[in-house]
């Protein structure tokens, strides 16, 4: 057990929303920035908790696409909370799951005494990346910031029961933005493709990958962190596509102790297994005591798991 405890969260959800049939997307304004809402969720997060940003030792950010190459996002999220304070500030990135991640780490410091408050936050503009032709993933992406406060717990029994991630490289380039960067830096941009620098997906291919390799890796997960399906209050999976629900039916998820909200809030990218969590603890769904699981998949292909004990 890694201790640590949630605190305090806050979440940003844009007010402008889009509808694909029965299915609804959120959509940031033009007039809203990436940095805005990410920092907006921050300083939510901060109240909730009852503490200022100079009480933080480290900010970790989470997003799957930063603000800008240099510096990092968790630098200029600091940049609109303080210029002052004591707190480290750097990015921990493995695209969608990178806010399940980024609490491993964080958990890691505040077990080891290395730090008593960690801010995490997570949160993308998908939508600024979208292909309008690519009518799949164009109709999946809704945009949204979370953030959340986190020490180390005085009870023993709260924290991080077990993690795991692993990646399989043979699918990585089944999701991807190729363009930006050093393989395609400014120099060049008015010779580089433009669809580089959109949002690419081969959904089929992707999702057969990830049917490949989930319940073999949810298995030595199990078996490893000595946890039966019996003893999860929630599953909290990563809000991928519509194929979320069969796949969690497949790995023999309980339906009343899953969280499916893909035709609700679609793929909130980073933001999506923390905004579902922090949603399940402000209805009651979930709390103090209870072990829920974090999981999901990212381009890579990487997939990620952990349980925290509330």
């Amino acid at each position: 057990m890694k201790s640590c405890e949630i605190v305090g969260w806050g979440s940003v959800l844009p007010p402008d929303a889009v509808r694909f049939g029965d299915e609804v997307r959120y959509r940031i304004a033009e007039d809203v920035s990436h940095l805005d809402m990410l920092a907006g969720a921050c300083t939510r997060a901060l109240e909730h908790a009852g503490i200022g940003i100079d009480d933080v030792d480290l900010v970790l950010g989470a997003s799957a696409a930063g603000v800008q190459p240099i510096p990092c996002t968790a630098a200029l999220v600091l940049e609109r909370l303080t210029l002052a304070g004591h707190a480290a500030a750097f990015d921990v990135n493995s695209t969608c799951t990178s806010f399940i991640t980024a609490l491993d780490v964080a958990s890691r410091y505040l077990d080891a005494g290395d730090h008593e408050t960690i801010l995490v936050f997570a949160g993308d503009v998908g939508t600024r990346f979208l292909n309008p032709a690519q009518r799949e993933s164009y109709e999946l992406f809704s945009d949204a910031a979370v953030a959340v406060v986190l020490r180390r717990s005085a009870d023993a029994e709260r924290g991080v029961i077990a993690s795991a991630q692993q990646t399989w490289p043979a699918y990585a380039h089944d999701t991807e933005i190729r363009g930006g960067l050093s393989r395609s830096p400014a120099q060049i941009f008015a010779d580089a493709d433009p669809a580089d620098y959109l949002f690419d997906m081969n959904g089929r291919r992707a999702l057969l990958g990830m049917m490949r390799v989930l319940p073999e890796f949810f298995e030595r997960f199990h078996a490893k962190s000595g946890l039966d399906y019996d003893d999860v209050a929630l599953w909290v999976p990563h809000q991928a596509s519509a194929a979320l629900g069969p796949m969690l039916d497949r790995l023999g998820i309980p339906e009343d102790r899953r969280v499916d909200e893909v035709a609700r809030f679609g793929n909130m990218v980073s933001a999506s297994v923390p905004f579902m969590l922090t949603r399940a603890l402000e209805s009651g769904r979930i709390g103090a005591g209870d072990t829920v699981i974090l999981c999901g998949t990212a381009a890579g292909l990487t997939a990620n798991i952990l349980a925290l004990r509330l």
